[in-house]
Formats: C-alpha cells, sequence, structure tokens
C-alpha cells in the first residue's frame, strides 16, 4: 500500500465517482480505478459500494479512510517541516472551529499567516459539536482547533481568552431599551434555537434553564449568522457568542444578565509544525476576553 494509494482513495470518497476524482487528482481515470481496484486486492474488502447517486464507502471502506486521512495528514506535516525554511513554509494546514467561535479573530489570524506564508494552504471548517472535534484532535487528523473545552493535556491546549454570549431581539422588541437583559425576563419568548446535538444549543438550554427560563423552539438553525438574521426578523430570540454577530447587526444585540461566557481554547496536534506554532501566536495577538458595548 502506498500514500498514492490512500489519496486516490480519499478523493474517490470525497467526489462519488472515479471519474471526478481523477479529474481533481489530474490523472487519467484508468489510473485511479486500478489503483483503487490494487488497494481492495491488497486489504481483502471492498472498500466502496456503487449506488444510484454515486460510489459510496462501505462501513469498512469508512474506517479504512479515517485510518487514511490520518496517514496523509501525517505525511503532508512532515513534508511541510521538512521545506520550512526562515521566510517560505508550504504545505497544508487543516484548522476547525467549534460552531460559533472566533468568527471575528480568526479570519485577521488567517490572513496574516497567509501574507507570511503564501504557498501554505489553509483548510477550515465549523464543527457543531465540540465531542466531535475532540475526537478528531485526537485521532490526529486536525493540525489546530479551536473549542470551548477538551481533553487533551495543558501542553497541547492554549487558553486565549473568553467568548462572552449575547441575546438578539427583533427590531422594536421593549427590551431593547436596556443596557443588559436579564435572562429571567425572557421567560415565554419564542426561541430561534440550533441543531440539537450542537454545542452551542447545549450552553442555551443549560443557562437559560439555569434561569428558570423553558425555551421553546420556533426554529432550528445549523448556523449563528442564520440565527441572528431570523432573530433580528422578529420571528424569535436567540443567544449567540458576541464575535459570531454579523456586521449591521449590532443595535439588536445586548449582554445578558447573569454574564454567560465559555473559555476559548486553541488545542494544536501532538509535535506541532511551525504553521501551527505561527497560527497560534498570530492567535493569541487577537482580542479575546471583551465586554460587549451595545450599540444605542
Amino acid at each position: 500500500m502506498s500514500l498514492r494509494q490512500y489519496e486516490y482513495a480519499l478523493a474517490v470518497a470525497d467526489e462519488g465517482s472515479v471519474t471526478a476524482a481523477a479529474e481533481r487528482l489530474r490523472v487519467a481515470q484508468p489510473s485511479v480505478s486500478q489503483q483503487i481496484r490494487g488497494l481492495e486486492r491488497e486489504l481483502g474488502v471492498q472498500l466502496f459500494a456503487r449506488t444510484p447517486s454515486g460510489l459510496v464507502p462501505t462501513v469498512v471502506g469508512r474506517a479504512f479512510l479515517r485510518e487514511a486521512q490520518v496517514a496523509v495528514n501525517a505525511s503532508r506535516r512532515a513534508r511541510a517541516t521538512a521545506r520550512a525554511g526562515a521566510d517560505e513554509l508550504v504545505g497544508e494546514l487543516t484548522v476547525a472551529v467549534q460552531l460559533g467561535f472566533g468568527t471575528r479573530q480568526l479570519p485577521g489570524a488567517l490572513g496574516a499567516l497567509r501574507r507570511r506564508f503564501p504557498r501554505l494552504e489553509v483548510t477550515v471548517f465549523e464543527e457543531p459539536s465540540s465531542a466531535e472535534l475532540d475526537r478528531l484532535g485526537r485521532r490526529g487528523v486536525l493540525d489546530l482547533a479551536l473549542m470551548a473545552a477538551c481533553e487533551q493535556t495543558p501542553d497541547d491546549a492554549h487558553h486565549l481568552g473568553d467568548e462572552e454570549f449575547v441575546v438578539v431581539l427583533g427590531a422594536g422588541h421593549p427590551r431593547l431599551a436596556a443596557d443588559r437583559v436579564e435572562l429571567s425576563g425572557l421567560a415565554g419568548e419564542p426561541w430561534v434555537r440550533f441543531d440539537r446535538d450542537g454545542a452551542l444549543d447545549a450552553v442555551l438550554l443549560n443557562v437559560l434553564r439555569d434561569n428558570d427560563v423553558t425555551p421553546s423552539a420556533v426554529a432550528r438553525v445549523s448556523q449563528t449568522a442564520t440565527a441572528v438574521r431570523w432573530a433580528a426578523a422578529g420571528l424569535g430570540v436567540t443567544l449567540v457568542p458576541a464575535s459570531a454577530v454579523p456586521e449591521g447587526h449590532a443595535h439588536l444585540v445586548r449582554p445578558v444578565f447573569p454574564a454567560v461566557t465559555q473559555p476559548v481554547v486553541a488545542v494544536l496536534r501532538k509535535g506541532p509544525g511551525p504553521a501551527e506554532t505561527a497560527l497560534l501566536e498570530l492567535l493569541r495577538r487577537e482580542t479575546w476576553s471583551h465586554s460587549f458595548a451595545p450599540v444605542s
């Protein structure tokens, strides 16, 4: 087995077809087919099943691909470290963020990183579940993750600051007259909530229950920006990290009492390379702990 075969199998899984994978890899289609068949023969298992919607990994295939991704990531990091010089860094960096965290801070840090190392390729994705982020980190899939909590050792986890949560109200809502909104005063309000298995919905539910409020869900969304916009339109109220409030909505946002905060923790993979270390230092320069100032 070779890393090239791993990369071909991962591309087929992502694209759902040999043809699309070959186009992405810029190789001939027969070459991809041959490598996949050879890999399956060597492993003695079927990695993909053909369905009306395309090629789909089998149960065994999914398990294999998870390990293949770890191996490919490790190889890429090794190449990047070997090529790193004083003024140049090439390779790939995979960053994951707990949904809603670092919306304001991460783009600035990543922009500075890309200006410093223009040949570095960065992939960023949001993950609603902090447990899944922790699992991916321990599996070696991620180079750096931003989350509220983790099971890593202090050497791997770095506390950047604290994220304040704020309530978003619809235009004309009577509680906009206050500089700070008491959570207990939101009893009976309809709520724009998040996916049931996500960390943000768990924060909202726990905070409101601690203040004797039972939130009724008028809608459930997957993205913080959607929750803010729907709350602003008067569909219901919502609770989001302050940095996740899109531009143009600050006048509809208020801090809450009691205050709600969560730590922001940057978790690096074990044995971090120069790219991860550089990004961590850039993130440390961002402002994380702050008090939200309502706009009149």
